[in-house]
């Protein structure tokens, strides 16, 4: 088989790997909260949670496109093809690291760290001229460290305000009414959140399996995704997602605050809404683990600060700003022993 083909698959093959494991680190994201309120059982929801990231998937490509063709330019040939497998592998062991400790991380973020990462590294090693791979900060802070910074803040607003407003409208319900129909109104929030993350999630997948496909020369930069990308993309964060997550579906839902069934309706209304319209207004690549853990707060704050345990927020907060530069150390270190053994 010829090398370059050879590391086209390998590549692919790894990409899904990372889809897999971005489905079963965030499938919390999406049922966390209906669990903990008990609006779903764990299983039916995680089998509604993966069957809406699939539908998810195939909802546009605006994202897949500024993960594959925004944040680093990778020369052709085998040396671009080191570079994106090396930032995979990155993004991968971040996501198997924070999913141990049970820590939302965003698997979005290790994706992107990952390529920095393994790009810078990639300058550090003599190559032709033409073969040289170069960040592309300004799509970097636009696409992705500002709306890093907005979304999170966006999400708890939102979601407080929400949750002030049905405090507002249902004041004077019966809280026991008003909580069973709120559990049956969750499962319609959890899988709108559900299919934002697959929005969202997926296309960085496919975009990534773009750029291999393209600095292996199968496509053209201007080329569309390819409908096979998009359907491997698609089920690979579906399975990972019915896998399940469970260290990170108690963080989620248990010990960030005690949630209830009209708290888990807010929170997942909230961030869908941010889900969707950074997808579609913006293509920006956001953090779909970033944006309901800070709704969870958000509906929790309108309760009172102390309903937060802002300790553990604290640590999720201290895995959000790690996960770019290590998943970018990660990439960096992997990428010299696979360059050796490519070139």
């Amino acid at each position: 088989m010829d090398l370059t083909l050879g590391l086209v698959i390998g590549v692919v093959v790894v990409a899904l790997v990372f889809d897999y494991t971005n489905g079963f680190h965030d499938a919390a994201n999406a049922i966390a909260t209906s669990v903990s309120t008990r609006a779903l059982t764990p299983r039916a929801a995680l089998l509604m949670a993966a069957g809406m990231n699939f539908i998810g998937a195939h909802l546009g490509t605006q994202v897949a496109s500024t993960v594959g063709k925004g944040i680093i330019t990778a020369p052709e040939g085998n040396h671009g093809l080191v570079i994106v497998g090396a930032g995979l592998v990155g993004a991968i062991t971040w996501n198997l690291i924070t999913w141990y400790f049970g820590l939302p991380s965003s698997s979005s973020h290790a994706l992107i760290g990952g390529l920095v990462g393994s790009a810078l590294a990639s300058s550090l090693v003599p190559v032709p001229p033409g073969q040289e791979s170069t960040v592309q900060w300004a799509g970097v802070v636009e696409k992705v460290v500002i709306p890093m910074i907005v979304s999170p803040l966006v999400g708890f607003s939102l979601a407080a305000l929400v949750m002030i407003a049905i405090y507002w409208i249902f004041r004077n319900a019966h809280p026991g009414r008003a909580n069973r129909g709120f559990r049956h109104a969750q499962t319609v929030s959890a899988a709108a959140m559900a299919l934002g993350h697959g929005l969202q999630d997926a296309q960085k997948t496919m975009g990534v399996i773009f750029l291999a496909l393209f600095t292996g020369g199968f496509v053209a930069k201007e080329d569309p995704i390819p409908q096979w990308v998009i359907l491997a993309a698609a089920a690979a964060i579906g399975l990972g997602t019915y896998a399940g997550g469970w260290r990170i579906m108690r963080t989620l839902g248990r010990r960030i605050i005690a949630l209830e069934p009209p708290q888990g309706f807010a929170a997942e209304t909230a961030a869908s809404t941010v889900l969707y319209g950074a997808a579609i207004g913006f293509g920006a690549p956001i953090s779909t683990t970033h944006t309901i853990t800070s709704a969870i707060m958000g509906v929790g704050s309108t309760k009172r600060l102390s309903a937060v345990r802002w300790g553990v927020a604290g640590n999720i907060v201290t895995a959000w700003v790690l996960t770019i530069p290590m998943a970018a150390l990660v990439a960096a270190v992997t990428f010299f022993p696979l360059y050796w053994l490519v070139e």
